[in-house]
């Protein structure tokens, strides 16, 4: 596939800064500014969701081939690998930004809104880049044609992987980190280290947010089928009602958080996120489905909560006259930045974007399979400020609303961010 506008970096036309590299990676910033905005663009009129990302891959493949990476298409269904061996001896660094969209349909005023429709779980629904992928892709874009301006210079390899279904695969299929992992991301070559970074509004552009050791959640997903006996509305007692017996496990899984586990020791939570049953007024359905989330930073804990929840759900269904089944998929694991990484690259951090933009942020909810890459060697993944800085932060559509955009000047300190943490990560510093 082949695209309208230009991929290809005149890598030439960079000059040789007797500064070194740091000097030259600044400077093919700026230069590619407009490119790595007129991909994001692209790509955001054009989202596609988890596993389906083959418009995107291909651009993304077209791009590195033409730029002389060895490239690797269709890891875990539609990523793609790229590898640049430097021209001096280093190690080997990993790079990497997730590509897929979101089942959401866009609220936002753009020339390049998404107009994209699709049928999501039996619905139908706009598609939309509405997490940010399409600002991760297009900055690692720009940086892998940083990186292939100065090969001959460059101290290690890097490796860029772009990730599909990060938000998760559909369901019944396998996707993400960890099948990129399985079909072998991190071999030939095996990365010493694993830098990635992601867009939100919960800082101003300009700013970097990090956090040594668990910053975000596990996440896990939670489906509770309650069967009861259907019957007529008028005759509840001629039947065993799962609506009612959903209602009071609904509240009950509530207490686990509240009254039964140490939260002053570590944080957690356990939400119910939809409930399905019944399709007429004045009949009692046989069953109930609902769905949630479970966040954890502690396996412990997260293995007690599942245990608690299981034991709610039955006993509550029970003491109804109805059963429940309760299945618990364990998707992200917690996101862990290495300690003495993190600790090593702080400094780079505040260079790049001033001491006083880069902040140390409280642990989060949210959660990211970049945790599997990071269980596999050392990483450091580093949020990036997307709110325009005269806005209110509270005042601010958070990621995955309908009505999330970002400030567009963020892009550039995402590229610097991703090159001066490969470049002083390779030259020791």
């Amino acid at each position: 596939m082949r695209f309208a506008f230009a991929c290809v970096v005149a890598i030439a036309s960079f000059p040789i800064h007797a500064e070194g590299l740091q000097s030259r990676f600044d400077a093919i910033a700026d230069q590619v500014e407009p490119k790595v905005i007129e991909w994001r663009r692209d790509i955001h009129r054009n989202p596609e969701l988890g596993n389906r990302e083959t418009r995107t891959g291909a651009l993304v493949a077209e791009h590195l081939k033409a730029l002389g990476y060895e490239v690797r298409t269709g890891v875990a269904v539609t990523g793609v690998v790229g590898v640049l061996r430097g021209g001096k001896p280093g190690p080997v660094v990993a790079l990497r930004a997730d590509m897929d969209a979101l089942p959401v349909t866009e609220e936002v005023d753009l020339p390049f809104a998404s107009k994209v429709r699709t049928t999501y779980a039996g619905k139908e629904t706009g598609v939309m880049h509405a997490c940010g992928h399409d600002t991760h892709v297009a900055m690692l874009m720009g940086a892998a044609e940083a990186f292939a301006a100065v090969r001959d210079q460059l101290p290690g390899t890097v490796k860029l992987i772009f990730q599909p279904a990060e938000e998760g695969p559909p369901q019944g299929e396998k996707g993400g980190a960890a099948l990129m992992l399985e079909e072998g991301v991190f071999e030939d070559p095996k990365p010493e280290v694993i830098f990635g970074l992601h867009i939100g509004s919960m800082l101003h552009a300009g700013q970097l947010g990090y956090r040594p050791g668990a910053a975000m959640a596990a996440a896990d997903v939670l489906r509770i089928t309650v069967k009861g006996k259907q019957t007529h509305g008028s005759a509840p007692w001629g039947g065993v009602d799962p609506i009612v017996a959903a209602a009071q496990i609904v509240l009950g899984l509530q207490t686990i958080v509240s009254r039964q586990v140490n939260i002053a020791k570590e944080p957690a939570v356990v939400t119910v996120g939809g409930i399905d049953g019944g399709i007429r007024f004045n009949i009692i359905p046989d069953k109930v489905t609902m769905v949630g989330t479970i966040r954890t930073f502690d396996e412990a804990l997260r293995d007690d909560i599942h245990r608690r929840i299981k034991l709610t759900a039955e006993s509550i269904a029970a003491a109804s006259g109805a059963t429940a089944e309760v299945v618990i998929e364990k998707p992200y694991a917690v996101t862990v930045n290495d300690p003495a990484l993190s600790q090593r690259m702080l400094p780079t951090l505040k260079r790049t974007a001033g001491d006083a933009n880069v902040l140390l942020r409280d642990r989060l909810m949210g959660a990211e399979d970049f945790s599997f890459f990071a269980q596999q060697v050392p990483g450091l993944f580093v949020f990036l400020g997307g709110t325009p800085p005269a806005q209110e932060l509270d005042k601010t559509p958070y990621n995955h609303s309908p009505k999330f955009a970002i400030d567009e000047s963020a892009l550039k300190l995402g590229v610097r961010t991703l090159l001066n943490l490969t470049l002083d990560y390779m030259e020791g510093r």
